[in-house]
């Protein structure tokens, strides 16, 4: 399976091509460009990957969550390249039993992914300037 794109995406997409009739619950997640960080005004971000290393990664990370959630069923996908305000940058759907492992299993997915999976972002700001984003996020 192929887990990035240079496509839109939208977490919609995800949540109705697959069907798991034993699950009651379906909790998506899409990350969206906003157009501030830090006190910056953004007005672009681009996303960059070791893609083979990502896939393999994103691969695993789904393998944990259905390994730590064993009812849950997993998807997800990670664009990379130039996304504007207002893009979805990845979008996260966990199928479940009961809502509480659908919320758990979709916020350890995108906690993960940015601790483990080498996708990196660099902002463009207003005024002229860009940073590459380090990723401080420290849940799980």
């Amino acid at each position: 399976m192929k887990y990035l794109t240079k496509q839109k995406i939208c977490a919609q997409s995800l949540s109705i091509k697959q069907s798991h009739p034993n699950c009651g619950g379906l909790c998506t997640f899409e990350g969206i460009v906003r157009n501030h960080h830090n006190g910056k005004s953004v007005k672009k971000m681009e996303y960059q990957a070791y893609e083979v290393m990502a896939e393999k990664e994103l691969s695993s990370l789904i393998a944990y969550i259905q390994n730590k959630w064993p009812m849950c069923n997993v998807d997800l996908i990670h664009r990379i390249g130039n996304l504007e305000i207002g893009d979805v940058a990845v979008a996260i759907a966990v199928w479940a039993p009961h809502r509480k492992e659908a919320f758990q299993a979709c916020e350890a997915t995108i906690d993960r992914l940015k601790k483990t999976v080498p996708i990196w972002k660099k902002e463009f700001y207003t005024d002229g300037n860009n940073d590459w984003v380090i990723c401080t996020h420290q849940s799980e």
